[in-house]
């Protein structure tokens, strides 16, 4: 994360986002494919195996994957094989969607995980104040389904909307978007409107 000063003078958070460039490795159609979409690739790595080196020849070693759906054919036009899309696609003061995987912060207790408030601190509660307390009746003698309780935290998919892209860096592929994003350093995301 960094920040800007915008028009007005005022400090805006933003995070830097490498956009690129993506490959586009395959474009799939609904008569061939049964449906329509695009395959793009994005990183490299030193080694692959050989499936996707006979998938990827001529592309290079991409490290990620990622296949979009196309909502209609007719927007498939202008997409063809080893085609690049950098970060130029995007203007800023645009809104855009991103998706992306939260940062997992492991085992936590009800408090962290569900915003308990936890026991009161008064005479008789020692060791229990940010239990969970009582968690079901007698009747159906087990627990629930979907009960709050402790587990594991983060880690899950998350997407933003209305985010708001403040600059472009179209000769370094970068995207400055407003705010913080899902995942820590280095974690892919997905852009898109």
């Amino acid at each position: 994360m960094d920040s800007l000063f915008d028009d007005q003078g005022r400090i805006v958070p933003v995070t830097i986002l490498e956009a690129g460039p993506v490959k586009i490795t395959q474009v799939k159609t609904k008569d061939k494919d049964g449906y329509s979409s695009v395959q793009v690739g994005f990183g490299t790595r030193r080694k692959i195996s050989k499936p996707l080196q006979g998938h990827l020849k001529h592309l290079g070693n991409l490290r990620y994957l990622k296949e979009f759906r196309a909502r209609d054919e007719k927007n498939l036009v202008d997409y063809e094989v080893g085609k690049e899309i950098k970060a130029d696609i995007f203007e800023p003061g645009e809104v855009v969607k991103i998706k992306g995987i939260s940062i997992g912060k492991g085992f936590q207790g009800v408090v962290k995980r569900h915003g308990f408030h936890g026991t009161h601190t008064t005479h008789g509660n020692k060791d229990q104040l940010r239990t969970s307390g009582s968690i079901g009746a007698t009747t159906p003698q087990h627990v629930i389904k979907g009960r709050k309780m402790a587990g594991r935290t983060g880690g899950r998919q998350v997407t933003l909307k209305n985010v708001k892209i403040v600059k472009i860096d179209k000769d370094q592929n970068l995207i400055y978007v407003k705010g913080a994003v899902p995942g820590k350093k280095g974690t892919v995301v997905e852009i898109f409107n």
